[in-house]
């Protein structure tokens, strides 16, 4: 049957669309690469940025041979647990699934893997992060994808049989990539311990400052361009109209998504430089881009439905869930040179909890039914929504909990017992830079007092 010219066109705009988010979200690996790089010590920059590259490029091979399978490989012997079609894009593209669709896919599942690398910097063999983040890219994250995603998917809200009656939202991804990417992290530095002089002898807390702020806050603006891709773009298709209106569409639903990331990130933003010039006295240009990108890990769950003074509130409690959670960390002695298990486990769980409070059901009926009418579903508690949606976010949150742990803690435990997961104590005295890389990211540092290229760095070790 020939399609029309009408059609044709639709599709286009949608596949454009669609493609222009994964570049979008693709930039937030750059934005990942800066805000790594200025959080750590100038002696360990080279290894933090190509720990980025290589969760691009390693994620990219394991994503396509079978991440995305697993992820959203749908068949005549569908599974509500993990996907069994699609390895290697065979059959693709399908009715369902195209290029356009696996590369902002993609796009997500590298990110998970960027987050875990900044919870276990400064003090990791480079060889473990090319394991962890095959692994992680490649089955760990894709089978929560394939849970809440996948239209087979048990927690899904577009299966047909629904969890309580709802399924759980997360639209975007504040538990599918965040908090898989943050509790990964938590393992990873629990297991490795903290870095050489983070405690001092009776354990108090030695400040370990990154050593470029310009780069955190260049790393802090591409992230939230990035998420305009990550959140709004989560809708894969712009040119959906709602019926019995004329002028609305996924179009608008686009645009308030925009609209509530903004708000969320600034509101978490704002609150968390008033809250740590409470707390520390002074104002905190670098506390304040991690509160930001707290906020929007937080509305990330429920961007598509919530009304924008929702997301002010997220932004809000988003902000003090991760200014509690690092006052935590420093008590328990847990080292995170990113806050990543803070920022995008804490943040992304706080965002499941917000959604199924403030769903507004018209929102949900546009974002997952096209706006269709008759339709009816689960929506926020506070809003009257009854218990259905909170109790499938909760049981996400526990889900994925309990399955990143029982899958990446043992997988940490292991290299570490191999003795393949953290590096020696001189090379991190030294710094990865020059004990691994071959030198440094810069040609000099006044502070620095390390050997300044490889061979010198040699030279020393035989001496020692």
């Amino acid at each position: 049957m020939e399609v029309s010219w009408e059609s044709s066109v639709t599709e286009s705009i949608n596949a454009i669309y669609l493609l222009f988010s994964a570049y979008l979200v693709f930039v937030m690996q750059l934005g990942f690469a800066m805000l790594c790089a200025g959080s750590v010590r100038a002696k360990n920059a080279m290894n933090i940025m190509l720990t980025n590259v290589v969760d691009a490029v390693v994620g990219s091979l394991s994503y396509y041979l079978f991440g995305f399978a697993f992820a959203f490989g749908d068949g005549p012997n569908e599974n509500p647990f993990i996907g069994t079609s699609y390895f290697a894009l065979k059959d693709i593209p399908t009715s369902s699934y195209d290029y356009s669709f696996f590369l902002y896919q993609w796009a997500f599942a590298i990110a998970v893997a960027g987050i875990t690398s900044g919870s276990i910097a400064e003090r990791t063999q480079f060889s473990a992060y090319l394991i962890f983040s095959f692994f992680l890219s490649g089955f760990v994250y894709p089978i929560v994808a394939h849970w809440v995603w996948s239209s087979s998917g048990w927690l899904s809200p577009s299966s047909g049989t629904l969890l309580f009656g709802s399924g759980a939202i997360d639209f975007a991804g504040s538990g599918v990539v965040h908090l898989v990417g943050g509790i990964a992290g938590l393992w990873g530095a629990i297991i490795e311990g903290p870095r050489v002089g983070r405690f001092d002898a009776f354990g108090n807390p030695v400040a370990m400052r990154g050593h470029n702020a310009t780069l955190v806050v260049l790393g802090t603006f591409l992230l939230w361009f990035g998420w305009f891709g990550f959140n709004p773009g989560s809708f894969n298709k712009i040119l959906v109209p709602y019926p019995n209106t004329t002028d609305q569409g996924n179009w608008t639903a686009v645009g308030r998504t925009a609209v509530t990331t903004t708000l969320a990130g600034s509101t978490a933003g704002i609150v968390t430089l008033f809250g740590r010039r409470l707390l520390v006295g002074h104002w905190d240009a670098l506390d304040v881009c991690n509160g930001l990108l707290g906020g929007f890990v937080a509305i990330t769950s429920g961007c598509s439905v919530v009304e924008p003074w929702a997301a002010i509130v997220c932004g809000f409690f988003a902000a003090w869930v991760l200014i509690g959670l690092n006052i935590l960390a420093l008590k328990l002695k847990l080292d995170d040179p990113l806050e990543a298990a803070q920022l995008h486990g804490g943040c992304g769980a706080w965002g499941l909890i917000f959604t199924g409070l403030f769903a507004k059901e018209e929102f949900v009926i546009q974002a997952y039914d096209s706006g269709r009418i008759g339709a009816h579903r689960s929506y926020g508690l506070l809003l009257g929504g009854g218990w259905g949606l909170i109790g499938a976010q909760v049981v996400e949150l526990l889900v994925i909990l309990s399955w990143v742990s029982l899958t990446m803690g043992p997988l940490f435990y292991l290299l570490h017992r191999l003795r393949i997961l953290r590096i020696s104590v001189d090379d991190e005295v030294a710094g990865l830079d020059i004990s691994s890389h071959g030198g440094y990211a810069y040609n000099a540092h006044e502070e620095e007092t390390g050997p300044r290229v490889y061979g010198e760095y040699l030279r020393m070790q035989m001496n020692s």
